[in-house]
């Protein structure tokens, strides 16, 4: 089998792909698939922007695993609709949601490729997922990489705390085979070392070097049944997880390199319909301002609302707020910036969105300007692949 070869499994418009092959790598198969969707947006941008090859647009459960090619380093970024923060705690559904049962998918390919890396990345809110068993999901997916025979680390990262110009915070989960997690984590070595010293995370994104060595040991069942029952657990931003014994604690960024803004990412002479409308102006400042009212629900129940301002513009000279699939909407959490030419109010461009990623401009400029916008709300910091991806070719 050749070497540094990917699957990329829910592909969206490349984001891993593109990380991971300015880092060496090369993928050899990849899969995207947006169900209940007539036109495949997202696929028809990846088929454009990368040559033609062995890239599937099916539904991934479909796909017979003999179809896979072997490779080294299998990764995606699985669909996080059921834990993300656009829906409230209580209300997503996980690893049970239409959604979050993709993991499956992952899992049977995992099983059937053995990959020597797996690399994935969902939202931070997977840790505590669901609201009713915290930990259940994630405990889920450590025990089924553990029985595949994978130690496991995880770290949630946000990207402007190294140097990118966008507050976006995210799970990275890696997954290395046995052969290859002995020569890494060898008996000398602490899951506190690990952790903080010399694990991939922390060596792609240094931690401050404050861990307690003494960490608490949570067991994770092998019974997948149990597990769902009954476990639950407190899973911190970072951890190590090998033969069902999991090692978990808060970390600290450790980064003294460049930093990136929202204003440095701004294009110039931007077209006039980005620019508010005049008429528009005081429904803009009351969804971004703080409120305390009463509100009637559809059923005649009154209640109290509050909520605290955001930013209006704005700031320029700090990293942008996460971006939202909803930010092409009029929206509270859309983006607004006091345009540095005019002086004037306006939204994001499509080509700042995908530079607030670290795509290329005009990456998404194959679909219609509303989907570019959902693509960017949904995609990973190209960045923070690139890193990982050089710190795996030095295993």
């Amino acid at each position: 089998m050749e070497k540094n070869t990917v699957v990329e499994l829910f592909a969206g418009v490349g984001g891993f792909r593109l990380g991971l092959e300015t880092s060496g790598w090369k993928t050899i198969y990849a899969n995207q698939w947006e169900p209940g969707q007539k036109k495949q947006w997202a696929f028809d941008c990846y088929n454009t922007r990368f040559s033609k090859g062995n890239w599937t647009n099916i539904d991934i459960a479909t796909i017979d695993t003999k179809d896979i090619p072997d490779h080294t380093l299998l990764c995606g970024g699985f669909p996080c609709q059921d834990y993300s923060v656009a829906a409230t705690l209580a209300t997503s559904k996980g690893i049970q949601g239409k959604k979050g049962v993709l993991w499956w998918e992952i899992r049977r390919i995992a099983e059937a490729k053995r990959p020597k890396y797996i690399l994935l990345e969902n939202v931070d809110r997977l840790l505590k997922s669901p609201a009713s068993q915290r930990g259940r999901d994630f405990g889920i997916i450590l025990s089924c990489l553990n029985a595949l025979g994978y130690a496991i680390e995880w770290r949630v990262i946000n990207a402007a705390e190294y140097g990118f110009p966008q507050r976006r915070r995210r799970t990275f989960i890696f997954a290395t085979k046995t052969g290859v997690a002995k020569r890494m984590y060898t008996k000398k070595l602490t899951p506190a070392d690990i952790i903080g010293k010399t694990g991939l995370f922390a060596k792609a994104f240094p931690v401050l070097q404050d861990i307690n060595p003494q960490l608490p040991l949570i067991d994770i069942p092998e019974n997948l049944v149990e597990l769902s029952k009954s476990f639950s657990a407190e899973f911190e931003n970072s951890g190590y997880c090998r033969n069902f014994l999991c090692y978990t604690a808060r970390t600290t960024p450790d980064y003294h390199g460049p930093f990136k803004f929202l204003g440095d990412i701004l294009e110039k002479n931007v077209d006039d319909h980005y620019y508010l409308k005049e008429q528009d102006l005081d429904k803009w400042a009351y969804m971004k301002g703080a409120k305390r009212e009463k509100r009637i629900t559809k059923s005649g129940f009154e209640y109290n609302y509050a909520e605290g301002p955001i930013a209006y513009p704005d700031y320029l000279d700090r990293p942008s707020r996460t971006m939202l699939t909803s930010e092409s909407s009029k929206n509270r959490s859309t983006h607004v910036v006091k345009d540095p030419q005019t002086g004037k109010l306006r939204l994001l461009t499509p080509v700042e969105c995908e530079r607030l990623d670290g795509f290329p401009d005009n990456w998404t400029n194959t679909m219609p300007e509303k989907k570019r916008y959902f693509c960017m709300g949904n995609a990973l910091v190209v960045g923070l692949i690139e890193i990982i991806g050089k710190e795996i070719n030095k295993i």
